[in-house]
């Protein structure tokens, strides 16, 4: 049980990683701005994306805590 837990648990943290990762910066949507259209291209799936990984984070790091949690309390 603890090793399968431990091993959810870097599967977990991988995933957190890759997400926060993969988000844009905060001064994407300003450097979006100057650089003219480009933005207008893209539509609203750079936003819908955005969501997707924010959401992913949350619940990465939501599992990877209550995970650490359980871990510590089996040892």
């Amino acid at each position: 049980m603890r090793t399968f837990l431990m091993i959810l648990e870097i599967i977990v943290s991988l995933g957190l990683i890759a997400s926060v990762l993969l988000q844009s910066g905060r001064s994407a949507g300003f450097s979006g701005t100057i650089s003219g259209g480009a933005e207008q291209l893209m539509g609203n799936k750079a936003r819908g994306m955005d969501v997707i990984l924010r959401k992913m984070t949350t619940v990465c790091a939501v599992l990877f805590i209550i995970l650490a949690i359980i871990l510590v309390a089996i040892q």
